[in-house]
């Protein structure tokens, strides 16, 4: 599954107006940890495509963005659904976390 990248001008469009969960990882083109994060998010997204949209937003071509939602350190992923920020994870997750993490949003009574 293709990680989109989006900036702050395709933030409402894609993130906010989606009907489906998304998950922002919100990164720099400097940061180690988030270059060690991308190929965990890229097999999740695999894992869960079709369920959950997975998008990126680098933090320093977009700071708007990353200042709205209070992304204070890299990588920061959000998870939103219905356009609302639902739950958020700092630093680095392996691939089981990452899992865990939305999945429990998705099948909230399992």
């Amino acid at each position: 599954m293709a990680i989109q990248i989006i900036d702050d001008a395709g933030f409402q469009t894609e993130v906010l107006d989606s009907t489906r969960p998304v998950l922002v990882d919100f990164y720099a083109d400097w940061c180690g940890p988030c270059k060690m994060l991308a190929p965990v998010i890229e097999k999740v997204a695999d894992q869960l495509a079709g369920k959950v949209r997975f998008v990126k937003l680098n933090t320093d071509d977009s700071p708007r963005t990353a200042q709205d939602y209070q992304v204070r350190g890299i990588p920061t992923l959000l998870l939103f659904q219905g356009g609302q920020p639902i739950d958020r994870k700092v630093g680095f997750v392996n691939e089981a976390e990452l899992t865990r993490f939305i999945e429990k949003h998705l099948n909230p009574e399992g």
